[in-house]
């Protein structure tokens, strides 16, 4: 895809790294593509429902305000004018975040998270905030009380968008954003990546502030950038990450990590593949889609070798009293209002959190820590470990069970405190996306950044669009 001709008739097929240049260059304005996206938004969100609130007003104050200082000489940088989404539990100061919750409706920020500061001192344009599940607890994207986003792959059955930022792949998937914000405490980034056919990464926990960016699991939570391709990962990546004096993870890590070169391909670089008892229970088509793209990564000149791993992924499934026991101390006291209209599946799971001893907990922190270092010593000369992000595509809604999490690839990257990559692999019979996930050391994003990056250049299932 180029970046001049679409932009002649419609803006939003363009990358935002493809928008940001093409404002730069004054091909384009950032008024016309910001009213290019409105007009999206307008036209398919009614059905989809990506969005809590769309900033219409205010983004178009914003984009004529980056027009003038653009033209002026006064850009600030290279993203100056592009617009961006954000997950509904992203503070800015006088707007509401319910953090996908009615409780919260009528909750107004009093100053707004680092994240969006730093997006917004890139000169980039909030449209507004999207869905997600209730407190982003589910992994399947849907919500009861304000709305489920639609998958956009399949006009004629409701599908889920994956959880639990669900409005930001929707719109993403969409070109209602052309990237946008998620947090990922359990596979909430890449779950949604992979059925709705994007990229997104799920960073290691310190790279990026969670200051303004109400919690589900302080321990676990990671913000991460959601877009269509490896390109605009890494440069959302690299505006939202480094050290925040309000986020005490964020200390004691490198000042910064450098934008990764992403084009230095694979070549000499050794990746893993799963093993072989981890194929049973996943569909057969993405199987097919994982086995290429390890070959595609081999013909690239990769090596790819079996891993032996001290774990088996569904173990870190259920693996859950760290995750529950804080969702339980930020939530439970309005999950014990039972005349709070909450959904009972995501109730459920916060009070899941009430039985959970301090024993238990410290049990399972020590745990965390034995099995890092277990991981640590598998992954000795291995610089990736490559999964299917999912074991399906999307189902259908009414097919959901509520009491299964699609989260078997997942969660064990937060559990270890690991970094990851998810990206389209291919498409199933019915049209669906699949996904790769490739999964790296703690701070080791460059290199899944690298790995991806080599992989889109050399495929093109993540510049195919959904029939919307």
């Amino acid at each position: 895809m180029t970046d001049a001709s679409p932009a002649d008739s419609d803006p939003t097929l363009l990358s935002a790294a493809g928008l940001g240049r093409a404002i730069a260059a004054r091909r384009l304005s950032p008024v016309e593509a910001m009213e290019a996206l409105l007009a999206r938004i307008a036209r398919l969100d009614p059905r989809l429902r990506a969005y809590v609130e769309v900033y219409a007003d205010d983004a178009r104050l914003a984009a004529e305000g980056a027009d003038r200082a653009i033209r002026s000489g006064h850009a600030v940088g290279p993203l100056h004018g592009v617009p961006v989404a954000l997950k509904d539990l992203i503070d800015v100061e006088g707007r509401v975040t319910t953090g996908g919750s009615h409780t919260l409706r009528e909750r107004r920020a009093t100053a707004t998270a680092t994240i969006a500061k730093r997006l917004i001192a890139q000169g980039m344009i909030l449209i507004g905030k999207t869905h997600t599940v209730e407190f982003a607890l589910g992994g399947w994207g849907t919500n009861r009380r304000m709305g489920t986003p639609l998958n956009p792959w399949d006009p004629d059955h409701p599908r889920a968008p994956g959880g639990s930022s669900s409005g930001s792949g929707v719109a993403v998937a969409s070109r209602m954003a052309p990237w946008a914000i998620g947090t990922d405490t359990g596979g909430s980034v890449r779950l949604p990546a992979s059925f709705c056919g994007i990229t997104g990464l799920k960073v290691t926990v310190g790279r990026v502030s969670t200051h303004g960016v109400l919690p589900l699991s302080t321990t676990l939570d990671t913000p991460g950038p959601m877009a269509r391709t490896v390109e605009d990962v890494a440069l959302l990546y690299g505006v939202m990450q480094g050290p925040d004096p309000l986020d005490p993870n964020t200390r004691g890590i490198a000042p910064a990590d450098p934008m990764p070169s992403l084009d230095r391909g694979v070549r000499g670089l050794r990746l893993g593949r799963m093993p072989a008892a981890e194929r049973e229970g996943v569909a057969a088509e993405m199987l097919v889609a994982y086995d290429r793209a390890l070959d595609k990564l081999e013909r690239l000149g990769a090596e790819i070798v079996d891993v032996a791993l001290p774990f088996r992924f569904v173990d870190f499934v259920n693996a859950s009293a760290i995750l529950h026991a804080e969702a339980y101390f930020h939530n439970g006291a309005v999950a014990e209002d039972f005349s709070a209209p909450l959904d009972e599946d995501v109730r459920a799971r916060i009070l899941s959190g009430a039985s959970i001893s301090a024993r238990d907990y410290l049990r399972t922190r020590r745990l965390q820590q034995d099995m890092k270092r277990a991981l640590d010593r598998a992954f000795v000369g291995l610089d990736a470990l490559l999964t299917p992000t999912t074991e399906t595509p999307a189902p259908r809604l009414d097919a959901v069970d509520q009491a299964v999490m699609p989260s078997r690839f997942t969660r064990f990257g937060n559990f270890l405190d690991l970094c990851a990559l998810a990206l389209p692999s291919g498409f199933s019979a019915e049209g669906l996306p699949l996904s790769l996930q490739i999964v790296c050391r703690g701070y080791e994003e460059a290199t899944a950044l690298r790995v991806g990056q080599a992989y889109q250049q050399a495929t093109d299932w993540h510049l195919r669009l959904p029939p919307v």
